[in-house]
């Protein structure tokens, strides 16, 4: 890892810059791939299962039986935590119904919404070094609290022609109607298009590698919603000398090990505890089964000595964190003033290992800056509002004149003439 002390200002950019990947050169490989998908359906994704996931399937969808029976595939230990993590993320996310309040904005003018659930939404779960069976509870149990009608759901298979068990047992417990074994771009392209198998969703959410973000972002320039742009996973961590550095480095280890391309940064006032974090990640990063990958993502990572507060807080607002953990005594005057983060875990006992399993609050966050205007994935995210207003005759009188002004000098006298018609009526 780089150790930075004391930057200028004028060389944050540079320094808080994120591994780069130019996905321009896979859009027209990915773009070939889902113009197939598109043209010719199951007969493209049995294709390119086999060349991409190297597997010959008999079917894409998963059958009722197989989902039931990965429920003994998998622990009693493994399902106890599942439920426990579905039920605290069911009930924070219950917390986010929106409440309808009808509103007169003038006399005899009334306006309110209504939130709709989106009917068909596809959700994409990676299957390959990570089967991230966390993923499924963090967009399945959202989107049927929202009372999405049809939740689908795109995991690659294995070599053996099947999704991981655990996979199936989470979608199995969050309510998932349908599911097929796909992976990687022709899953992409199956559900925002439809195939004979697969119905064509409103939206698609989940992540996966650069190949699936450059097909969801291709798809969703005419085709279908995605839930946010996404790019390799990132944690930035403050901490001052009251904190545990094992736990410091334990936290970047556990985002350095996700991929190569992962970047995680400290920043701290503290020169000594730097060096004791960087002892305790050459201790600890011997100790993981990741570790080559994790020491890759540690190439793009640093250790960052600044001279106050003030500095760690306007850097944290310019590098808009994916997840940003604050082990710091004085965590929530600093909490307070970040305005840039996806997900914040605060105080020396709460891990970003919490959200990403167990808390309730959701994982699926905006990476790459992203959170300078994005939220993570939440409700809302499920559910699109519909607007609606009701105008009494004594409305229409007492808004009718600003109406007819403004349609005037727009010139657009047809705007204008339907207010004018029910003010003389």
């Amino acid at each position: 890892m780089q150790i930075i002390k004391y930057p200028e200002r004028s060389e944050w950019a540079s320094i808080l810059s994120r591994p780069v990947f130019d996905t321009s050169a896979l859009n027209s490989t990915v773009g070939a791939v889902l113009d197939e998908i598109k043209t010719r359906g199951d007969k493209a994704v049995f294709e390119y299962e086999e060349r991409f996931d190297k597997v010959k399937l008999s079917s894409l969808a998963v059958s009722r039986e197989e989902i039931e029976a990965s429920v003994s595939l998998v622990s009693e230990e493994l399902k106890a935590a599942i439920r426990l993590a579905k039920e605290n993320i069911k009930t924070f996310h219950h917390s986010q119904i929106f409440e309808s309040k009808k509103i007169e904005t003038t006399q005899g003018v009334t306006c309110w919404q209504k939130a709709v659930a989106i009917e068909k939404v596809g959700l994409y779960i990676p299957g390959g070094t990570a089967p991230l069976f966390s993923t499924v509870l963090m967009l399945a149990v959202p989107a049927k609290i929202a009372g999405c009608k049809e939740i689908v759901l795109c995991s690659p298979p294995g070599k053996d022609g099947k999704i991981h068990p655990a996979i199936l047992f989470a979608a199995k417990e969050a309510g998932v109607d349908k599911i097929f074994r796909i992976g990687g771009i022709q899953a992409i392209g199956a559900m925002a298009y439809g195939t004979q198998s697969v119905p064509k969703v409103y939206k698609i959410f989940g992540p996966g590698n650069q190949y699936v973000m450059t097909a969801k972002q291709l798809v969703s320039l005419r085709d279908v919603a995605i839930d946010m742009p996404a790019g390799p996973s990132e944690v930035q961590v403050i901490a001052d000398d009251t904190a545990n550095p094992a736990f410091v480095a334990a936290d970047l280890l556990s985002q350095a090990e996700h991929g190569a391309d992962s970047q995680v940064i400290l920043t701290t006032t503290s020169e000594q505890f730097i060096a004791d974090v960087l002892q305790e990640i050459e201790q600890q990063l011997v100790e993981l089964p990741r570790r080559e990958i994790a020491e890759k993502a540690l190439l793009n990572s640093k250790l960052i000595l600044l001279k106050d507060n003030s500095e760690i807080i306007d850097m944290t607002n310019q590098y808009a964190p994916e997840h940003l953990i604050i082990e710091t005594s004085d965590y929530m005057n600093i909490a307070d003033q970040v305005i840039n983060a996806g997900s914040v875990f605060l105080g020396h006992y709460t891990p970003e290992s919490a959200g990403d399993y167990a808390s309730g609050t959701n994982h699926t966050l905006p990476t790459n800056g992203y959170a300078t205007a994005y939220s993570g994935v939440n409700l809302d995210s499920f559910v699109k509002k519909i607007t609606f207003q009701k105008i009494t005759k004594d409305g229409i009188r007492n808004l009718g004149p600003a109406i007819e002004v403004m349609a005037e000098n727009e010139e657009l006298y047809a705007h204008k003439n339907a207010v004018t018609l029910r003010l003389k009526e």
